[in-house]
């Protein structure tokens, strides 16, 4: 009995049937682990890895890096989003709303800053008050337009997050644009600073008093009033200081007296200074 040569062409493909296409994806695991590790793969597959023609350069060497990099890399970029005209008027259309958030956060800062300057201070509104071009949308290129648009208020005490422009600037205005002004952005500490903003935009420097609270309120300054007018009519001529624009003093004082009180405390100074005129 005779053995069959084998035909040259059929000896070329039992030599390679080990890496045929039904094996691809087998080697192609081998592969990644010879290139992350070549001691973690058996021996005959790091030897047969290791022939595999190398790519040549006249600068440097050049490897091979493992093939999960580059599937990773181009899934990344197949879900990148296409810029079409659409997606470039849209970024365009948010980075403009981007740019108007920031000149929101800058009204913010104005008021805070100036907006005791436009406190109204006289109640018989005679004294001319200058306008502040800080406190104007124009100023911070902004417009009525802008006034329905909805914009984050960052730190401002409101009690919500965001807020139409037009209700920003109606209660920055009501909080430091009204009967009270409060010049206090110069104070270094910041702790301090934002103690006075959060107790005047909490309530819009409009704090509600019940009606007991306004009635002792007016009880203590009609008591002054009176202890004035008493010691003008007992000392006619003799020079006194006078309680014109301290009034306001009257109630703060009981309020501190009444919350050290609360306190324990030992003892409580006050300190006063007067300057003659």
């Amino acid at each position: 009995m005779t053995q069959a040569t084998p035909i040259p062409g059929m000896l070329a493909q039992w030599a390679t049937s080990h890496i045929a296409g039904v094996n691809a994806e087998y080697v192609d695991a081998l592969y990644e682990q010879y290139l992350q590790d070549p001691n973690a793969i058996p021996p005959e597959w790091r030897d047969y890895f290791d022939q595999l023609p190398r790519v040549a350069s006249d600068t440097h060497a050049l490897h091979d890096v493992p093939h999960s990099v580059l599937r990773d890399r181009f899934a990344r970029i197949s879900k990148m989003r296409v810029r079409t005209d659409a997606t470039v008027a849209q970024d365009s259309h948010a980075t403009e709303y981007e740019r108007k958030q920031v000149r929101v956060v800058q009204l913010i800062s104005a008021y805070r800053q100036r907006g005791h300057q436009q406190a109204q201070l006289d109640p018989l509104a005679l004294a001319q008050r200058p306008s502040v071009p800080d406190l104007d949308l124009t100023f911070h290129e902004l417009s009525e337009a802008d006034l329905d648009t909805t914009f984050q208020v960052g730190t401002v005490y409101f009690g919500r997050p965001e807020a139409t422009l037009a209700n920003i600037r109606d209660d920055l205005a009501a909080t430091y644009c009204g009967t009270m002004g409060a010049e206090f952005m110069h104070i270094v500490n910041t702790e301090e600073r934002h103690w006075i903003m959060s107790r005047m935009e909490a309530v819009r420097s409009a704090p509600e008093f019940s009606a007991e609270q306004r009635l002792n309120i007016l009880r203590q300054l009609n008591g002054a009033e009176g202890l004035e007018r008493s010691l003008g009519s007992k000392y006619p001529g003799t020079k006194r200081f006078g309680l014109e624009g301290g009034e306001s003093l009257i109630p703060m004082m009981s309020e501190a007296i009444q919350r050290i009180g609360g306190m324990a405390p030992k003892k409580s100074v006050s300190a006063w200074r007067t300057v003659a005129g």
